[in-house]
Order: structure tokens, then C-alpha cells, then sequence
């Protein structure tokens, strides 16, 4: 079996190692079969990804019926997984001549979110003029940039606010909240504030649209932030509302006020994050985790997609009941 892209070897082995020698000294003697904790119940694997042909899953967004739409980075792919597990491929955006991807060895995409009418947008990181940015995918069409970033950075969680017509959307090379309009046209910095900045590979990186804030995780400090948006649509300054999220990936909110599920992406786990930033482990490499990256809620049932980069088994996504 070939093995699918893996980020760059000389700046993600050093990154990764440091963040797994950071865990190894947190959690001395861990084990990954610690068993499902509230408020998750019944975890299943509803598909299974093939990593021979790149299918893994980066970012996910529902549709109202409960299928999920998901980014498969390596492959270059929109796909959408039914509830009952039957996997269809929406997109496949092109291949860059020669990539020049920041952080990784290849062309991804990455975040996803979707509008009340259908419309997917994406995330395509190339590192090239002509791919790198923000595209879209409209219900029946095929898939467009709408936005173009700049190549020297990594875009990676995205959300929409559809009331201002805003997707924001998290770089992880640059540690900056970048602001694009939902028809398209001209990206810019909407927050660099220093707890954006990577402080060894990756920083700001996954990103929801909360209560009148930007919430983006830092995966290099571990810490989950909260931005403010002002009533001018301005960022004010970024607040930590919890710490200690070894290697965090993405998140989303339960639908409990602050409350929100976590993954971390090293060491194979999901957190439930409380409303003052206290967490435990909810989910593990013991119940179907292979390093997840994103998360998913629709009313009591939770989705978490593991890509697989650095354990290289089994590529799926996961689905657990959520309870009060």
C-alpha cells in the first residue's frame, strides 16, 4: 500500500516532536484506552476511508438531512458521506503545477463550511497564484476560487457569517484571521493579534463564528481563543478562554452556551471544553480515533473526522451521541 503525502519533513518532523515529547511529559503513562466519558455515548465508525488513494478527512460540514460534507485534504476532494455511510465525491479541485504549499509537501484542502442554501466553501492551499485561496461550490456547479491569499501562508479553519456576509478564516503559517466576502473579491487581515502566531509550525487553525466572536484555536500553545468582534465588524484583542489542548486541532460548539468538543490531534482524542475553559477527554484512539481533526454537532449527535496523518491506520469518520 503507498503511502499517502505527509507534511514537510523538515519543518513538521521537529514541530511534531516537540509537541509529542510536551504530551509524553503531560500525561506520563497514558493510555489511549480510556473509555467514552460524558456527555458522549455510543461511539461508531459510520465510513471508513481508503489511505492508499489519499482520502482524508480534514474539515466537515452537515447538511440538513444529516450527511456530511468533508474535505479530503491529500486527495484534493469534496465528498459527501450519507447517514447511512455511502460516500459520494462532489469536487476534486486541480492540481497545481508545482506546489509550493507552506508547512506541507503538497496541495490540500482544507476548511469547509456550508450556507442555508447549499453552497459549500472551501479552503485550497497550493501555495501558487492561480489556486491558493478561497473557493466555493455552488449546489449543481463546479468548483471556483472566489478569493485569492497569500502563498506564503497556510488557510485552514473556515466559518461563515452569513448575517454580514463574512467568511473568516484562520492561517496557520501567518497565525492572522483573514476576512473574505461571502460573493467573493479581495481577503484581508482581519485580526493579527500575537496570539494567532505559530510558535513552532502551526498556529491559529480551526475557527467558529460564536456569540459575536471569532473562536480559533492555537495548535502550538494548546489554547483555545476568543475574539470579539466589534460593532464595526473590527476584531478587538483575542482572549484566552482555555489552555492546555495538546496539539488542538478543531472544535465545535455543543449548542450549551460556551460549552464545545475539541479534537487533539497527536495524541488521537476529543475534549469536552467547558463554559470556563476546564476539560476532560471524551473520546480516544480506543474508540475509533485516528488522528481527528474536526468536529461537527447537529442536536444530539456529534461527528469527528480522523485523517490519519501520523498513525497512518484507518481514516474514518466517527459519530457519538451527545447528552445534557
Amino acid at each position: 500500500m503507498s503511502r499517502s503525502p505527509r507534511p514537510a519533513r523538515h519543518v513538521l518532523r521537529a514541530a511534531y516532536a516537540c509537541l509529542a515529547a510536551g504530551l509524553a511529559l503531560a500525561l506520563p503513562g497514558a493510555s489511549p484506552a480510556v473509555a467514552v466519558a460524558p456527555p458522549l455515548s455510543h461511539p461508531r465508525i459510520v465510513h471508513h476511508f481508503d489511505l492508499a488513494r489519499k482520502q482524508q478527512p480534514e474539515n466537515i460540514a452537515l447538511e440538513p438531512d444529516g450527511s456530511a460534507d468533508l474535505t479530503l485534504s491529500y486527495a484534493r476532494q469534496i465528498v459527501r458521506v450519507d447517514r447511512e455511510g455511502r460516500s459520494t465525491v462532489l469536487a476534486t479541485l486541480p492540481a497545481p503545477k508545482h506546489s509550493r504549499t507552506p508547512l506541507v509537501n503538497a496541495p490540500l484542502v482544507t476548511g469547509i463550511a456550508r450556507t442555508h442554501d447549499g453552497t459549500l466553501y472551501f479552503g485550497y492551499a497550493t501555495g501558487t497564484t492561480d489556486l491558493h485561496g478561497i473557493w466555493r461550490l455552488r449546489p449543481g456547479g463546479g468548483p471556483e476560487r472566489i478569493a485569492a491569499l497569500p502563498v506564503t501562508g497556510f488557510p485552514n479553519g473556515l466559518a461563515i457569517d452569513e448575517s454580514e456576509h463574512r467568511l473568516y478564516t484562520a492561517d496557520s503559517a501567518l497565525g492572522v484571521v483573514h476576512v473574505v466576502p461571502t460573493h467573493g473579491g479581495t481577503a484581508r487581515t482581519w485580526s493579527d493579534d500575537s496570539l494567532l502566531k505559530p510558535s513552532v509550525a502551526f498556529g491559529a487553525n480551526g475557527l467558529k463564528v460564536h456569540r459575536h466572536a471569532v473562536w480559533v484555536t492555537n495548535t502550538d500553545t494548546g489554547d483555545l481563543l476568543r475574539i470579539p468582534v466589534r460593532h464595526d465588524g473590527t476584531a478587538a484583542p483575542a482572549e484566552v478562554r482555555a489552555s492546555g489542548l495538546t496539539s488542538v486541532d478543531d472544535f465545535a460548539f455543543t449548542g450549551r452556551g460556551d460549552a464545545l468538543i475539541a479534537t487533539l490531534n497527536l495524541s488521537g482524542e476529543a475534549a469536552y471544553v467547558e463554559a470556563d475553559g476546564s476539560h476532560h477527554t471524551v473520546l480516544t484512539s480506543g474508540d475509533g480515533l485516528s488522528n481527528p481533526t474536526s468536529v461537527a454537532v447537529r442536536g444530539n449527535t456529534v461527528y469527528i473526522p480522523s485523517a490519519a496523518y501520523f498513525t497512518h491506520t484507518d481514516p474514518n469518520l466517527l459519530r457519538a451521541d451527545l447528552h445534557s
